[in-house]
């Protein structure tokens, strides 16, 4: 691989500035590496690129409704805890009781399902396995043909 040219020798031979911008493109992505076999070796020209545009114009930004996302976010203190002046009743807003449903019936499936999982631990295997072991060696008695 050719080595790297340093970034002052690229910016040496971008396009003159004071060209009309109808016959430069407005922003050119230069490639680092050395010429390519399809490009003269004698040739100090970098390879240009109009691929990767980053244009900060009017002409690639959205309309005026998207700086509506740019406003104020910021509710001035009114001194009441959560805005709401003593007397005035809450009203809650569409997705509360949504969230709130949500969130707690999740919580309360959750515990439901953990009080009725099946135990899988190594040790309540392990005693299994020793009392059938036992059992079947006739060590210790079966507990199922016990006579009351």
């Amino acid at each position: 691989m050719p080595p790297l040219r340093p970034l002052h020798v690229l910016l040496r031979h971008l396009p003159n500035p004071s060209l009309s911008s109808a016959t430069t493109p407005s922003i050119l992505s230069v490639s680092l590496h050395a010429p390519t076999a399809s490009t003269s070796s004698s040739s100090s020209q970098p390879i240009q690129h109009r691929s990767h545009q980053f244009s900060t114009s009017s002409s690639y930004r959205a309309g005026p409704a998207a700086d509506a996302h740019h406003e104020d976010h910021y509710d001035p203190p009114s001194g009441w805890l959560f805005g709401v002046p003593p007397g005035e009743k809450y009203k809650k807003e569409g997705w509360e009781n949504i969230w709130v449903y949500g969130f707690f019936g999740s919580l309360l499936m959750a515990v439901v399902a953990y009080a009725y999982k099946p135990d899988s631990s190594i040790q309540t295997w392990a005693l299994e396995e020793a009392r059938r072991r036992l059992e079947a060696e006739g060590i210790l008695p079966d507990p199922s043909s016990e006579k009351k």
